[in-house]
């Protein structure tokens, strides 16, 4: 978490007339600060206790992260806590992160970055080019249809993945989630952008990596726990999958003995995929527009997280 500056702590103030702003540190949190408070951005371990229990003042959590799994969602929901996550603020750079696994891949830099390290001049002559693939994206949301307008820019196909499976601008066709079988039967690349929920937990299998055409690439910037990655090393092995772009994995941090290191085929970002400089501006500029809403209507107005879906 990037700490405030002065100017972000003087914004969220003028949208929150009458409130103080105090900042604290999630690794040691203060729990008689956070026992008073009405509303708290972030999390951290160890303070559900405090902050939940009977005549908390807290009627408001704005995370600092996209995914909620991590926090005490029944007991939050029991307590009628309003939540809102970070969703959206990580589309540029993540989608960034998407683009540049798919370009790497075409255009074979994963093995030119090894050759360099060998000085080793060598091309196998296999690069190709986004133009006229496929990219199947699954989650039409914020990320997803970033991702979407920019592999149009690449003149790609996308096919969207969702729960409904209603139309979403930038992609030529969706399926829902139930079809994620027959819409990775089109896929060159398979993208993976879903938060974890019960429903999406192994979501992508050996069923799904073996319905895609041999050759394809997947690419996971969601949730580790989405995957079952012995599936996806199963496939990687096999050339059922000619490789994937991994900025999540189950556990986490991904133990130094693990497979997947040693893989060619594989390209691993510390799930640093949502990381910029202008993260904590865009938390800032979403929480702001929250208050304001707040303060006016009694709940924020973006990100509210439906407790049923778990996002």
């Amino acid at each position: 978490m990037q700490p405030l500056t002065s100017q972000q702590q003087e914004t969220i103030l003028a949208a929150a007339p009458g409130y103080t702003l105090t900042l604290g540190n999630a690794k040691s949190p203060d729990l008689d600060q956070l026992a008073r408070a009405e509303i708290i951005i972030g999390w951290g371990k160890g303070i559900a206790d405090t902050v939940l229990q009977p005549g908390s003042p807290l009627r408001w959590v704005q995370t600092w992260s996209a995914g909620v799994e991590k926090l005490p969602l029944g007991k939050l929901e029991e307590r009628g806590i309003l939540l809102t996550n970070a969703s959206g603020v990580h589309a540029e750079p993540i989608t960034a992160v998407i683009i540049g696994f798919m370009l790497m891949f075409t255009r074979n830099l994963h093995t030119a970055i090894r050759n360099q390290l060998e000085r080793k001049w060598h091309s196998d002559g296999k690069e190709s080019e986004l133009t006229g693939k496929t990219a199947v994206i699954a989650g039409t949301g914020s990320i997803g249809s970033e991702t979407a307008r920019i592999a149009k820019a690449f003149r790609m196909k996308t096919i969207g993945i969702s729960r409904s499976g209603s139309e979403v601008d930038g992609f030529d066709k969706v399926y829902t989630t139930a079809q994620l079988q027959e819409a990775a039967g089109s896929a060159d690349f398979l993208i993976n952008t879903l938060p974890l929920t019960d429903e999406t937990k192994g979501l992508f299998n050996a069923d799904v990596f073996n319905a895609c055409p041999q050759g394809a690439y997947y690419i996971n910037i969601g949730r580790g726990a989405t995957t079952d990655t012995e599936a996806l090393m199963t496939a990687l092995n096999s050339g059922q999958l000619s490789g994937a772009g991994l900025d999540v994995f189950d556990p986490e941090p991904l133990p130094s003995e693990h497979p997947l290191w040693g893989m060619e085929q594989v390209i691993i970002t510390p799930h640093c995929a949502g990381t910029t400089d202008r993260y904590a501006d865009r938390i800032v500029e979403l929480f702001t527009g929250n208050v304001q809403a707040y303060l006016k209507d009694g709940q924020p107005s973006r990100n509210l997280v439906d407790y049923s879906r778990q996002y």
